[in-house]
């Protein structure tokens, strides 16, 4: 069929309309950014992720320098127009925090570019970890120390002697992202009100729920509630939670249920919160064994649905004796009874010494960073069946050196 002066020109106008706003076959446009450390170069990697594909690619003035030494952890300020690095520094755990370890601020940019503003440092010593509290104004970060003592002058130096960590609270402006430091009203060393909230010893990670912070304290196999008041924290009735782990790993949540990974016998629990930040096991008894799917879990995460949970393994039962691999165990949740039912053709093959995962925010794909060979690796969700397959363009991107964890923001709001 032959096309008319006005038809040829109607094509002609369409094909223009697709290249400027780049529709082509190859992909589509960006539905999200994604951040992951490099620790190896104290860097940030930053990508774009494709809607149509899930393929990754750079963000202009990428990789971006993390302004710290050993970067550990980053967050996002919800509605991601500020993203948080967590320094760890080289000074260890007797040197003051603030002159090696800090918290590196950065503006959110056009195209996911990133745009140092300022540090700060947090009271404790060997930051780990970092999270905001549910309504975005608070940025709480996690020490594996606490301070132990304060001077005459009100300086907080040198670490506690018990190993109990603590959690430093700063309130952030919605404007700028900067932090400004909150005391803790209710707790004093001294006479002094400390500057931070003490927790449980040796902390790895923390998660925020229900008007709660669960602190995963690795020294006694507890889970360390505090009960989230404004800008303060408060220590619950309920106290210690001890479920029963040997080398508990990761927790993490989505509103719904708190999820636990325990390395030794590679279990995954699963609680509800209730009255006092109690944990509380799910109907289906809270704990499932993760030993055929595989081994040594190291993190959790439930997709936006709350359909599957998906726990990264960082190796397989069906790994060759001196080459093991990584996987992702993937599970549906039963609605009725919480309980793990395994999914068609899990656990699937990811990179080595994974750390971290998460989930786009048009749920379409899932996100590795695996430090051990410095990559992120890219899955497709089914959300009919919770199945996970490869990108369509390759399932592996690199990283920037060895690879920390990785963070995903939608639309800048």
């Amino acid at each position: 069929m032959k096309l008319g002066f006005f038809g040829r020109m109607a094509m002609a106008l369409f094909a223009s309309l697709v290249l400027g706003l780049g529709m082509t076959a190859c992909g589509g446009g960006t539905v999200g950014y994604i951040w992951v450390l490099g620790q190896q170069f104290n860097q940030i990697g930053g990508f774009k992720v494709d809607d149509f594909t899930g393929n990754l690619t750079q963000i202009v003035g990428s990789p971006f320098v993390s302004n710290g030494a050993t970067p550990v952890h980053l967050v996002l300020k919800p509605g991601g127009r500020y993203l948080y690095v967590i320094n760890q520094g080289t000074g260890g755990s007797t040197s003051a925090s603030g002159v090696g370890a800090s918290i590196a601020v950065y503006a959110v940019g056009g195209d996911g570019v990133l745009t140092f503003q300022e540090t700060y440092a947090p009271q404790g010593y060997i930051p780990l970890w970092a999270q905001f509290d549910p309504t975005g104004q608070f940025l709480y970060v996690l020490t594996q120390y606490s301070p132990g003592y304060v001077t005459a002058t009100g300086l907080w130096t040198g670490p506690n002697t018990d190993g109990n960590g603590a959690i430093t609270v700063f309130q952030t402006d919605s404007n700028t992202g900067r932090l400004s430091l909150v005391t803790n009203s209710q707790t004093q060393k001294n006479n002094v009100n400390t500057p931070f909230f003490e927790v449980g010893p040796s902390p790895l990670m923390m998660k925020v729920d229900a008007g709660c912070v669960f602190t995963v304290d690795s020294a006694n196999q507890s889970i360390f509630p505090l009960a989230i008041s404004g800008n303060q924290l408060s220590f619950t009735t309920t106290g210690a939670f001890f479920p029963g782990t040997t080398n508990i790993s990761s927790i993490n949540s989505n509103g719904t249920y708190v999820v636990l990974t325990d390395m030794t016998p590679d279990n995954i629990y699963m609680y509800t919160v209730g009255t006092g930040c109690n944990l509380v096991p799910t109907n289906g008894g809270g704990k499932t064994s993760n030993a055929l799917q595989g081994t040594n879990p190291v993190w959790s995460l439930i997709d936006s649905t709350g359909k599957y949970l998906y726990v990264l393994n960082s190796s397989s039962p069906q790994s060759v004796v001196g080459t093991p691999f990584s996987t992702i165990s993937a599970y549906t949740i039963n609605s009725t009874s919480s309980q793990l039912q395994p999914i068609t053709g899990s656990p699937y093959t990811v990179g080595s010494g994974p750390v971290c995962m998460v989930e786009d925010s048009s749920n379409q794909y899932m996100y590795v960073s695996n430090h051990n060979d410095g990559t992120v690796t890219g899955k497709v969700i089914d959300p009919a069946t919770g199945i996970l397959s490869n990108l369509s363009r390759g399932a592996t991107f690199p990283a920037v050196g060895q690879a920390e964890c990785l963070v995903l923001s939608g639309v800048v709001e």
